[in-house]
């Protein structure tokens, strides 16, 4: 075969230094249109991202020949940079060390999507912590507790 096909859709979540609500509000949209740049300048096919003020969810469909791991720290290095240079908030910015990757198949895209755009609603019942560890049951993700401290919310 002379060509490469694939189709692998994954959903790459992670928070802010300390899970503060560091993001304003009123700069979230800019933000994720940021990342979506970051996404597409690497090649990749963004598919939404979205989050609150203290993380984020980036789903995305991922093509050969990047790592995921490499994708997380380019587009954490580049948003860190960009949050910095505006001048939103008074400390420095920085996302927590780690992310979480979950695989989806193509009859999920709708579903995840939808999840990620309903995020301010979601969050009005269940803490970033809450969602996370029930995406690594799901997932069936081993795990430690040490490794994933109290919600600051």
């Amino acid at each position: 075969m002379t060509a490469t096909f694939s189709q692998i859709f994954i959903q790459i979540v992670f928070s802010v230094k300390n899970r503060k609500n560091m993001i304003p509000q009123e700069n979230l949209e800019e933000v994720f249109e940021y990342i979506t740049g970051i996404i597409r300048n690497k090649g990749q096919k963004p598919i939404i991202v979205g989050g609150i003020s203290n993380h984020l969810h980036v789903f995305i469909g991922l093509k050969p020949g990047i790592t995921v791991s490499g994708l997380v720290r380019d587009i954490k290095n580049n948003s860190t940079n960009f949050i910095n240079q505006q001048d939103w908030i008074r400390e420095k910015f920085a996302w927590q060390n780690g992310f979480g990757a979950f695989s989806y198949g193509n009859s999920q895209v709708e579903q995840v999507f939808n999840y990620i755009k309903n995020q301010a609603e979601h969050h009005k019942t269940k803490t970033f912590r809450e969602e996370f560890l029930a995406f690594l049951q799901k997932f069936n993700v081993d795990y430690e507790m040490k490794y994933l401290p109290p919600d600051l919310e």
